[in-house]
């Protein structure tokens, strides 16, 4: 089992969950976080200019089984990239996911995910 753990720009998250979606990839966590990585100038926010420090982004948490993982990591590389690519466009991290258990039935490791 992997955690896939996604940021991606506010403004993809429709985009990526639609495609997730049609992927048959149905359970996911969405927070609202703030970051920056290679960002620079500045950002419109709601009608203001904000200088990034600490751009809003989204963070989508998704923990699949191992057959799942390049589907899931293929279908958010192709919905959050803005065109060809630009830079803010976000980071996919993959992490091994210890135990998964459904806390409804008390089910452990895959099939609880």
């Amino acid at each position: 089992m992997k955690l896939i753990t996604a940021i991606i720009q506010e403004d993809k998250l429709d985009e990526v969950r639609e495609a997730l979606t049609a992927a048959e990839i149905g359970r996911i966590t969405v927070t609202r976080v703030d970051g920056h990585g290679r960002q620079e100038g500045t950002e419109i926010y709601r009608g203001q200019v904000v200088i990034p420090n600490l751009i809003p982004k989204v963070e989508i948490k998704i923990g699949v089984n191992e057959t799942f993982v390049d589907i899931t990591v293929d279908t958010i590389l192709k919905a959050a990239r803005h065109g060809n690519g630009k830079v803010g466009d976000g980071k996919i991290f993959i992490t091994p996911l210890e135990e998964c258990i459904r806390i409804r039935t008390g089910e452990r490791g895959g099939e609880a995910i």
